[in-house]
């Protein structure tokens, strides 16, 4: 098979599984979505020669590259915006959400977000992404032994914040993992 057709393939095999990464990165910013995306096939394309035989977990790499790239940008048009004065708070459009706003699980999300951008990366590469631990390696650019020992420690730092802003909740489901060991 020629380079040409290996990316075609990846592209139809891989398109989807690329937009669901970056689309769970951007939450709440769509509009960029596509554009990370394009961006993402651009580089594969140029690199086409570089192709692993599994390029799923190569492209996630290419992704985090070009979503940080987004994110610096999306940083400095916020600045700018804000130097300007033209963000919806200076005008009065500042909406706050009530209790009934909070999504189930909520308090996981808000633990993730606590973490480092390594720890909360190599997270949802294994739980978002599904990704084995030889793949999580392939993405972050580490060794197996580096990517192991990262997710060890990434998840050890989830649990410490879920303990720390729901005691009660963790307590309540280790009496209950405590109970279900009796039985």
């Amino acid at each position: 098979m020629s380079n040409d057709e290996i990316f075609a393939a990846a592209y139809r095999e891989h398109y989807w599984a690329v937009s669901r990464y970056v689309a769970r990165r951007l939450d709440g910013r769509a509009g960029e979505v596509e554009e990370v995306v394009a961006e993402v096939f651009t580089v594969a394309w140029r690199r086409r020669a570089d192709l692993p035989s599994s390029p799923l977990p190569w492209l996630y790499g290419v992704a985090r590259n070009c979503l940080a790239n987004a994110v610096r940008g999306h940083g400095r048009r916020r600045r700018l915006v804000d130097r300007l004065g033209n963000d919806d708070t200076a005008h009065g459009r500042h909406i706050a959400g009530g209790p009934e706003t909070e999504t189930p699980g909520a308090w996981v999300h808000e633990a993730l977000a606590r973490l480092s951008v390594a720890d909360q990366e190599v997270l949802r590469l294994t739980a978002w992404e599904e990704l084995g631990i030889d793949e999580v390696a392939v993405a972050l650019g580490c060794g197996r032994r580096a990517a192991t020992m990262r997710l060890h420690r990434a998840r050890r730092r989830l649990r410490a914040e879920i303990d720390r802003m729901r005691p009660a909740v963790a307590a309540d489901a280790g009496h209950s993992l405590r109970e279900g060991d009796r039985r």
